[in-house]
């Protein structure tokens, strides 16, 4: 006879699951150390690439900026087709980690050569924007399925705000020691093109790192979601994998998709013009050393001061969320930026905090922007009955990709025009010019007032981004 207990037991209903686990800690560090390479490729050509071309090479300001945008330009056609490719892509590794390997290893060590700086002038010009055409041909390989892989890889929007809120974190860390590590490795080389050659190496070593870890972090993990607790390429495919068909079928067709979904359309326009005024900041912080505070080796202070905040502010700016939380973000980003126009009177300590204040929002505008992207990858995918978003997350994160390499290469672009316009004078000592007054106001103008404009553009081109999409229609 069963015992009262017993009974209990019995008719006892079952307990109630617990909350479902969220990515695990070699998971979050694994993702986020993709960042040590996406950091690199953003922060050293973003900052030594113009100066080396108009100090060093001696290059025009204009053709330099011209140098640096291009390659940019040849990304905006690859990106889409690299992220319908890893769409497509099936292999034991997964769907985007062959990529992620090959594209970072590939690119390591073409930025070795971009730098290499065989021959001086007009010819080393041109060998840089070959080594950089080949670098960014390989970032593309790595970027786009980086960026589609939150979305597989994270069912809930919390979950994907922790995977993202890890590689802006490292982003933090390796923008730091990139930035200040490679203009003293320049100056120890000897500066010119020696020194530049150390630098090359340096980020070529930091981006090996990243890739390989990224690739070995996320091993049986890629293409999953781990809070459902499924694993391997059982979840990114049905049985017998997924057809090519099952994609969409063509580009023409994919970008009419990303234009129908106005949360994507509009977090892609924020997103060009706002990593445009990343890319003239970032651009313009040697000038600004040189020509405003007088003092070239400060370039590192500047870039720690910038930075910084990164590994400090991305668990108080996780609290807010989408729109709201990156309006905030850029108003802080934007006061920084305009308090900038009284460095010449402001004491030095003074400038650094003001580059502080602009880091602070800095970090939360990169946290919100890449939150908003698997979200709106997620709705799209819900929107067809694709619960991951599988279908066009590589062409997304491409048209993303896309969109924020455009805008991070317009910025020295911009900001190369600025002083041409305002009679920058180059050189090819590997020291810069003394300069006029005139030019010297335009490394101020374009340094501080130019970021602030852009960001208060990205803010109002975001405005559509929490507009429903329209319902699909039978075709």
């Amino acid at each position: 006879m069963a015992t009262p207990a017993t009974a209990r037991t019995r008719g006892a209903a079952p307990s109630a699951p617990g909350p479902p686990a969220g990515p695990s800690a070699r998971l979050r560090f694994g993702y986020a150390s993709g960042s040590l390479v996406t950091a690199t490729f953003t922060t050293l050509p973003g900052l030594l690439l113009l100066p080396y071309l108009t100090d060093t090479l001696g290059v025009g300001a204009a053709l330099a900026g011209a140098v640096v945008f291009l390659p940019k330009v040849w990304d905006a056609l690859l990106n889409p087709l690299v992220g319908r490719a890893s769409d497509r892509t099936r292999t034991r590794w997964g769907a985007r980690r062959p990529y992620v390997l090959w594209g970072g290893l590939a690119m390591a060590a073409a930025f070795a050569l971009t730098f290499a700086g065989p021959l001086p002038g007009t010819a080393g010009a041109w060998f840089t924007a070959a080594g950089y055409l080949l670098t960014a041909t390989a970032f593309a390989y790595f970027q786009v399925p980086y960026v589609a892989m939150p979305a597989e890889l994270a069912d809930r929007e919390e979950d994907r705000v922790r995977l993202v809120g890890g590689r802006v974190a490292v982003i933090g860390v390796a923008a730091l020691v990139t930035g200040a590590a490679a203009p003293a490795l320049i100056e120890a080389g000897g500066g010119g093109l020696a020194g530049h050659r150390w630098a090359g190496v340096f980020g070529a070593v930091v981006i090996a790192v990243g890739a390989l870890w990224v690739f070995a972090g996320t091993a049986g993990t890629s293409g999953t979601s781990r809070t459902s607790g499924t694993t391997g390429a059982a979840a990114a495919a049905p049985p017998g994998g997924l057809r090519a068909c099952d994609s969409e079928p063509g580009l023409r067709r994919q970008f009419a998709a990303a234009r129908a979904n106005p949360s994507f359309a509009a977090l892609l326009r924020c997103a060009v013009v706002q990593s445009a005024a990343t890319g003239v900041l970032l651009a313009g912080a040697p000038y600004f050393a040189d020509h405003v505070l007088r003092d070239s080796a400060g370039l590192g202070a500047l870039v720690v001061a910038f930075v910084a905040p990164n590994l400090l502010t991305v668990p108080l700016w996780s609290r807010l969320r989408g729109r709201r939380g990156y309006t905030w973000a850029s108003a802080l980003f934007a006061a920084g930026c305009l308090l900038l126009l009284a460095a010449p009177v402001l004491p030095d300590a003074a400038v650094l905090a003001v580059m502080a204040l602009a880091g602070t929002g800095h970090a939360g505008q990169l946290l919100f922007l890449y939150a908003m992207l698997p979200q709106c990858i997620a709705r799209d995918g819900a929107r067809d009955g694709d619960r991951g978003g599988s279908r066009r997350a590589g062409v997304l994160a491409g048209l993303f990709t896309t969109g924020e390499g455009l805008g991070v290469a317009a910025g020295p672009f911009l900001f190369g025009l600025v002083l041409q316009l305002s009679g920058y004078v180059s050189s090819g000592t590997g020291r810069a010019a003394q300069q006029s007054a005139t030019a010297e106001l335009g490394v101020l103008a374009g340094f501080a007032a130019l970021p602030a404009l852009a960001t208060a553009a990205a803010v109002v081109l975001l405005r559509g981004y929490d507009r429903p999409p329209p319902a699909p229609t039978d075709p």
